[in-house]
């Protein structure tokens, strides 16, 4: 009777029912966040099944890959005590969940999300032509994908023979590779920017000056995005002008246009105007013309959208920013009524005046230091363990608060190892994932709050999809060898990675690279590169068709800007954007009358077009942005050697300087003219010597 109660003593205890639960209510609680998280970008009612069932598939399964990490490594580590062993499941249960994980995210990532993305943005009406439209796209990718696939197949065929294993291995190891590249470029700069955007924005000062030298940005997107889609929308126009020439089929698709666009009178009849002097709509309109006019207006309409959307959110966060500084002398902190589309947790008015003040004024501050810290740390721990992984793993600090030792030698992952070890997971891809709105080397995606593009949707979804399961797997070979190993997601991954030496090398010398981006945006790299090359990377500098910087305007701009819009929401008789919607966002149309600060010293309301807007800004705001830019973040050094700078240009000649240059007359080779003219040498010349290397002349010619 003994003998017969302690097998079922051994199977009670190896049961995994308490980690089948939790393992089912972590699914469902990821389920319900993720449905939140695409109720706040897209609107769900009108979005088509289509697109949201793949969308909500690559989100899912990375968040439950974060999970299911730490389960697989307590599953297989071996303990003395299985009440310490934490959540674990079946090894059998463990590679389905692998298998269906794995290949769901390859599926969605590598060809589903990329054809259903230039699906979205094919601007075709039926089914059919949208889905030649996005093969025919995606073929030179594809293709490309494919010579890679090719080439690497053979090497493997050399190192190890012809397997069934070799062609999976390959699949499986170029995506890991790519995947990791990407992640580790991305990685390294979150690590430096998150704990840094959080140090900088503890100053209430500073940050009201950093949103005041982003609005003539954002204002400035927003009204060539205006410009950009009315260009559109005039051609709209005209082609409905022009439709006793075309065919009945195009003559429906055009009227469909001219629904979606609302063209009011006004609009129509200057379209017209600009139809007499000269079109740009081709002789014979076919489908490809009406495909690309439909494609470009609907990516300009979100675009639209998407800037009137920063816009005013950048308008409010000033707004409530300088509302903290003006809190000061009352000590008494109000921001008005929110805003009908504010979050849930900003609606609620459960603080009083002089609590608030405190809480945004003390709390909120030391918070964002503490937690910059905090992060800086973590980031330091995460680029140690990839440089000392390959050469002494037992040093890596993400391996040491993970396994525990308790009373032996085997390591032992136990509940509270796993929480760290999904904590430093959702950290590096975090990292990873914050650099998207930073680097900006992805065109004109952007995530709009109940707005966003389908297409753009499509591709954020399939670089989450991209980059977890390779940094996942880059966590795990922080841990030990004797760890990491045992694991299902080895067997199933890494083993396959590992099937060659190249692959083997790669997965251990190539996270070194690390520093290269950590180093870049530690010593604002980027920046002496753009001095140097005319073009930067990072979102937060200027546009790439504006590279040398000028014509953006500075903080005094920005703040005129600011101040003119919320002037404006005044007279209209609303309340401040503190809590509630700027005017753009009620209106759809900026000011048209913005104002351009002359270096800081008045302001003009001057009406302009975006085509008159840069170079007048460059004329007038290039020594102001560029002088102000840096004056923040500038050392001691910087700021003494940027005070001598100025003072040494706005030092004027002495007299006698200037009498005794009177007194000399250059020859004519070098640029001097005869006494009978009117103007010095310099002043015909341009600049002097300059003008042999292509100095431009008074004139306004240019010296070839």
């Amino acid at each position: 009777m003994q003998a017969s109660s302690q097998p079922v003593a051994l199977a009670a205890a190896k049961s995994s029912a308490g980690s089948d639960v939790f393992a089912l209510a972590a699914l469902l609680s990821i389920s319900l966040l993720i449905l939140l998280l695409l109720r706040h970008f897209l609107p769900l009612r009108t979005t088509p099944a289509y697109l949201l069932v793949p969308i909500f598939l690559a989100l899912a399964l990375p968040v439950s890959i974060i999970l299911l990490v730490p389960i697989d490594l307590a599953s297989s580590s071996s303990t003395s005590d299985e009440s310490a062993r934490g959540i674990w499941l079946p090894e059998a249960v463990m590679l389905v969940a692998w298998r269906i994980a794995y290949w769901l995210t390859f599926a969605l990532t590598w060809v589903i999300l990329p054809l259903l993305g230039e699906y979205m943005d094919s601007g075709y009406r039926t089914p059919k032509d949208r889905i030649i439209y996005s093969l025919r796209s995606n073929g030179r990718y594809q293709l490309i994908v494919m010579s890679c696939g090719m080439a690497g197949l053979i090497y493997i065929f050399i190192q190890n023979g012809f397997d069934d294993s070799s062609v999976k291995g390959l699949v499986m190891a170029l995506a890991y590779c790519w995947g990791l590249i990407l992640a580790i470029y991305l990685m390294g700069h979150g690590l430096v920017a998150i704990p840094r955007r959080l140090i900088r924005n503890a100053g209430v000062s500073g940050r009201l000056k950093r949103l005041q030298y982003q609005a003539p940005k954002v204002y400035d997107r927003l009204t060539d995005a205006i410009a950009e889609l009315e260009e559109l929308e005039s051609q709209v126009v005209q082609l409905k002008q022009r439709k006793s020439e075309i065919s009945p089929d195009h003559k429906e698709w055009i009227e469909d246009l001219a629904e979606m666009s609302d063209i009011p009178e006004s609009r129509a009849s200057t379209a017209s105007n600009l139809n007499l002097r000269g079109s740009s709509i081709p002789a014979v309109v076919t489908d490809r013309y009406l495909a690309e006019l439909t494609r470009k207006l609907n990516r300009a309409r979100h675009k639209r959208v998407r800037f009137i959307d920063s816009w005013d959110r950048l308008v409010q966060e000033a707004a409530d920013t300088q509302a903290i500084l003006d809190s000061s002398a009352s000590k008494r902190l109000d921001f008005g009524r929110p805003s009908p589309q504010a979050l849930l947790i900003e609606r609620w008015n459960v603080l009083t005046p002089f609590s608030r003040y405190l809480l945004h004024t003390h709390v909120t501050p030391a918070f964002r230091v503490i937690s910059g810290i905090f992060f800086s740390l973590a980031s330091v721990c995460v680029v140690w363990s990839e440089l000392v992984k390959f050469i002494a793993p037992h040093l890596s600090f993400i391996s040491l608060t993970v396994v525990h030792h308790k009373n032996s030698d085997q390591g032992e992952i136990g509940f509270f190892g796993q929480i760290i070890a999904s904590m430093w997971i959702l950290y590096m891809c975090t990292a990873a994932l914050a650099s998207f709105d930073e680097v900006k080397v992805w065109g004109n995606r952007a995530l709009v709050r109940r707005n966003t593009y389908g297409e753009s949707a499509c591709w954020y979804a399939g670089q989450i999809a991209k980059l977890t399961i390779p940094l996942a797997y880059n966590f795990v070979t922080f841990l030990p060898k004797a760890t990491y190993r045992k694991t299902t997601f080895y067997h199933f991954l890494g083993r396959l990675i590992n099937l060659t030496p190249l692959g083997e090398g790669f997965d251990y010398f190539f996270p070194i690279f690390i520093l290269v981006p950590v180093c870049a945006t530690l010593f604002n790299l980027y920046g002496k590169a753009k001095s140097i090359f005319g073009f930067g990377i990072l979102e937060d500098e200027d546009d790439e068709e504006n590279p040398s910087g000028f014509g953006t305007g500075g903080w005094r701009e920005g703040r005129n800007l600011i101040e003119r819009e919320l002037n404006r929401t005044t007279d209209l008789g609303l309340p401040l954007p503190s809590g509630t919607r700027s005017p753009i966002g009620l209106t759809g149309r900026p000011n048209q009358t913005p104002i351009v600060a002359n270096s800081g010293r008045g302001t003009a309301a001057t009406p302009y077009t975006s085509s008159q807007r840069t170079p007048r800004r460059k004329t007038q705001q290039a020594s102001a942005s560029s002088e102000s830019a840096g004056e923040e973040d500038e050392n001691f050094l910087q700021g003494f050697a940027h005070r001598l700078k100025n003072t040494l240009d706005t030092t004027s000649k002495p007299h006698w300087l200037e009498d005794l240059e009177d007194g000399f007359k250059r020859p004519k080779w070098m640029g001097g003219v005869d006494d009978n003219t009117g103007t010095s040498g310099r002043a015909e010349s341009g600049r002097g010597m300059g003008r042999w290397f292509g100095g431009r002349s008074s004139d306004g010619r240019v010296h070839l």
